[in-house]
């Protein structure tokens, strides 16, 4: 099946660049992105439906990388700068925090559930645009059809 992601790089080059606002407007930075799609694989389903099939993104490793996602967010804690609009410090940050953090400890769980359920929901309207842009160039049928084969 991945002959019909090969298919369409250029077309995710260009979804991509669209989507960069939506990133930025996100708790996510591009790096962190990176990572999340890195985890993300595409799927069509219902592919033998034409007027049923779509495009979605399957997260079940997104739990595996989220401490990642942590790492990436304590390095760049530990340089001396938050990721922009990153409002979770509260009132215990600082290094103390971002060693915690890099070692796994002192946190409840929230907010790596709360990551994990924003990434997924990005991640759906990723695969949403990518689906809107197939169909706006003519490409929908093609891919759809490739997906099967």
């Amino acid at each position: 099946m991945s002959d019909w992601t090969d298919s369409i790089v250029g077309d995710r080059m260009t979804v991509d660049r669209e989507f960069n606002e939506r990133v930025v407007a996100s708790e996510f930075t591009s790096q962190e992105w990176g990572l999340i799609m890195t985890a993300t694989e595409f799927e069509i389903e219902d592919a033998d439906d034409p007027e049923q099939a779509r495009i979605v993104a399957d997260t079940s490793k997104l739990p595996a990388i989220m401490p990642e996602l942590e790492n990436v967010r304590s390095q760049v804690a530990a340089m001396g700068g938050a990721p922009a609009g990153d409002d979770r410090g509260g009132s215990g940050g600082g290094i103390v925090a971002a060693i915690k953090g890099a070692l796994g400890l002192g946190g409840d769980g929230g907010p790596d559930d709360e990551d994990l359920a924003a990434a997924e929901r990005l991640v759906g309207e990723y695969a949403d645009a990518l689906q809107a842009h197939l169909e706006d160039t003519g490409k929908w049928e093609r891919v759809r059809v490739a997906y099967q084969e």
